[in-house]
């Protein structure tokens, strides 16, 4: 198991410290809410404060290093945007190697990855369009598929949970083709009594029944009534499918990752009228050759809405090896680099000096282990993820990292937390979990106007019970109504109504 990178953030974040003496006691409704989900109140860590001062209106066990979860998506896209910027882009080169003579090359396609996530289906499409609108529609050689940007440790995709046909679950690469999954969509047809399935993206090789059968019914664990067998190259379902589910999607993780890219193209470009002499096969780019064209992805800002607001863990493993990659270009990213890419910000961007602090420390507030929050290793305390915000909320780029968090009760992955507990449609909060851990940090807007920075972790196995909904309601209710009562409009002749 690679080595963690463990160390203190210390006094550089005690701002505020005095201040903060009072504001030790947990309010009395998130305390009741605690004692109605039977999690003690050491398990918990809070910090709220107000944006754009130091002043800290709450805090309880400020200090502890806890599990984040997918909270820790925010120290990486915070890096990101304070590193790279919000208009950066991923470029993914291009080169057309040989003579093009009557829609015909002479040679191979090179492809090379840099750690694009937004490679998907109708991207890859663009890029290959792109490549026949250069006059090639038949390659008399290979297509290459260039993978060195990147070097990972051989993990299977199940190491984690032993879901490794979750999309969650997919590992990064330098080349990210369509997040290596596959996408299975059931049309009910009540007049044959069947449920149409189609499959993207198109792969070689890849076979998968066309239809289920159709029954009345409920729309329960649909997923499960279809019975299905994932194997390389071959999809049945063997089960059934309600005519009350409707049309559903099912993603799954391709179950042969390693050959994925290379069945993707095949079938991508056969499926465009293009046609393929040699094969799809890995292979190092032309060096220091110019290529002839470069991929641009969208911008940062975009990447950063679809991993903060969808807590997409594969997205945000791309980018923790891009910082390593953008801050040593002559080097594969690996996934060591890119923890020291993102210690070494903390460090520089918050303050402290001490880098051997930690090495003695066993309090420390931050253990590195990805990027995603995927991970039982991760480590961080609720003020060092206060002082990003904090540092967020000066930056340049705090618009677009506000404008990236699920809204609570709206959208992405705070969407069904509905209700006046939940600060519905004034929160902006990045939201974590796993088994026994729950946890949000962003922003609330208050009464009155002002705003406030959260942070709230639970580590504990009342979790899994649903024990921590109530607590963050409350705790979100309660940072609501901080602050002074909004004004009374006033009437047409200015007195009050």
């Amino acid at each position: 198991m690679h080595a963690l990178r463990a160390f203190c953030v210390g006094a550089w974040i005690a701002a505020g410290g005095s201040a903060a003496a009072a504001a030790d006691t947990l309010p009395a409704e998130v305390l009741a809410a605690l004692q109605r989900a039977r999690i003690p109140a050491e398990s918990v860590s809070i910090v709220v404060q107000e944006a754009g001062t130091a002043r800290t209106v709450l805090q309880h066990q400020p200090r502890l290093p806890m599990n984040p979860a997918s909270v820790a998506k925010l120290l990486t896209t915070a890096m990101a945007l304070d590193q790279l910027g919000p208009a950066w882009t991923w470029a993914t080169p291009v080169w057309l190697q040989g003579r093009i003579q009557d829609g015909v090359l002479d040679g191979h396609v090179h492809i090379k990855g840099s750690g694009d996530p937004k490679l998907v289906q109708e991207r890859l499409w663009l890029m290959l369009r792109r490549i026949q609108q250069l006059g090639v529609r038949e390659v008399r050689g290979d297509f290459v598929l260039d993978n060195s940007a990147f070097a990972l440790p051989d993990i299977a995709p199940g190491d984690f949970d032993g879901e490794a046909l979750r999309p969650y679950n997919v590992r990064a690469a330098a080349l990210l083709l369509n997040y290596r999954a596959v996408v299975y969509t059931f049309t009910p047809d009540t007049a044959r009594g069947l449920a149409l399935v189609s499959t993207d993206p198109p792969l070689a090789g890849h076979q998968a029944d066309a239809s289920v059968a159709l029954v009345s019914g409920p729309c329960a664990d649909w997923t499960a009534q279809l019975k299905a067998s994932f194997t390389p190259g071959r999809t049945r379902f063997s089960g059934t499918y309600a005519t009350a589910c409707g049309e559903q999607s099912w993603p799954i993780a391709d179950p042969v990752p390693a050959s994925y890219n290379q069945r993707l193209v095949a079938g991508l470009w056969r499926e465009m009228g293009g046609r393929l002499t040699g094969t799809v096969r890995e292979g190092p780019a032309p060096p220091e050759v110019r290529p002839t064209f470069e991929w641009r992805s969208p911008p940062l800002l975009e990447v950063v809405r679809e991993i903060n607001k969808f807590s997409n863990n594969v997205m945000a493993q791309q980018l923790f090896l891009t910082l390593a990659l953008q801050r040593n270009p002559s080097q594969p990213a690996t996934p060591e680099a890119a923890r020291d890419a993102l210690r070494r910000w903390v460090v520089d961007r918050l303050g402290e000096t001490q880098l051997e602090a930690a090495a003695a420390d066993p309090g420390a507030e931050l253990v590195i282990d990805n990027g995603s929050g995927l991970s039982r290793e991760n480590r961080a305390s609720a003020r060092l993820l206060a002082r990003v915000l904090r540092l967020a909320w000066d930056s340049p780029w705090m618009a677009e990292l506000m404008s990236s968090l699920p809204i609570s009760g709206v959208d992405g992955t705070m969407r069904r937390t509905r209700g006046a507990g939940a600060a519905q449609g004034r929160a902006h909060l990045k939201t974590g979990s796993l088994r026994d851990v729950a946890a949000r940090a962003g922003w609330v807007l208050a009464d009155g106007g002002s705003r406030h920075a959260v942070v709230v972790m639970i580590n504990h196995p009342q979790v899994a019970a649903g024990g921590a909904r109530p607590v963050f309601d409350a705790l979100l209710q309660w940072v609501a109504h901080q602050g002074p009562a909004p004004a009374r409009p006033a009437t047409a002749s200015g007195a009050r109504p």
